[in-house]
């Protein structure tokens, strides 16, 4: 479980095939604090298994399933990435719970100044549109961010000075692949609502009228 706070941006260093999986060779600093061998940590908002710490390096592995759905497949050397390690039970959450599970990519197709900061334009998968409201809260390569607007599949975040300066998100261009996860509270909510939508003797139970 995270927060969607980057603690910092860390660099690809090396990348090689491992039994079918594709390991990635970490640089980092801050992150290396009590950081072990089998502790979660999350890059571009993806929960990865740390395997082997060398130097100033950690290693990870991510399988065919997580390169299927995330960017981790178009990593490259040189590369910057966002870091979070995991939440600690006894810390604060600044950010919202993110649990490193993306969802699907999505597609920038607009960056503009705005009010000192950027607004950045987003086309999501449709089917994630049902999880997302306006004012919502949702993990754009691993950083928690508030939604602004929605429109059809388009959703705009805007992003302040400080958030273009501490993560990856400043470096993004038209036509880049980001990773989304939204808010899980709104998945387990549509979970549960869902198959009752269309029974209105489920909604009786709780005198709620549904309008045709």
């Amino acid at each position: 479980m995270f927060t969607g706070l980057v603690e910092e941006i860390g660099e690809i260093k090396n990348i090689s095939q491992s039994r079918g999986a594709r390991r990635l060779s970490v640089a980092a600093n801050l992150v290396f604090s009590q950081l072990k061998i089998d502790d979660s940590i999350a890059i571009n908002g993806t929960c990865l298994t740390v395997i082997n710490i060398e130097n100033s390096t950690f290693e990870v592995e991510a399988v065919e399933e997580t390169l299927k759905v995330t960017t981790l497949g178009s990593l490259y050397v040189g590369q910057k990435v966002n870091l979070e390690r995991a939440l600690r039970a006894d810390s604060r959450l600044g950010g919202h719970f993110v649990q490193g599970h993306v969802d699907a990519m999505g597609t920038v197709t607009n960056f503009e100044q705005q009010h000192g900061g950027k607004r950045l334009s987003i086309k999501i998968p449709p089917d994630l549109r049902k999880y997302i409201i306006p004012k919502g809260s949702i993990s754009i390569d691993g950083c928690s961010l508030t939604i602004a607007t929605i429109k059809n599949e388009i959703i705009q975040i805007a992003l302040i000075p400080h958030t273009l300066a501490v993560t990856t998100l400043g470096h993004l261009k038209i036509g880049a692949k980001v990773n989304i996860e939204t808010d899980m509270l709104g998945k387990y909510a549509c979970n549960l609502l869902e198959p009752a939508i269309n029974k209105p003797e489920f909604f009786s139970q709780f005198k709620i009228k549904m309008e045709d």
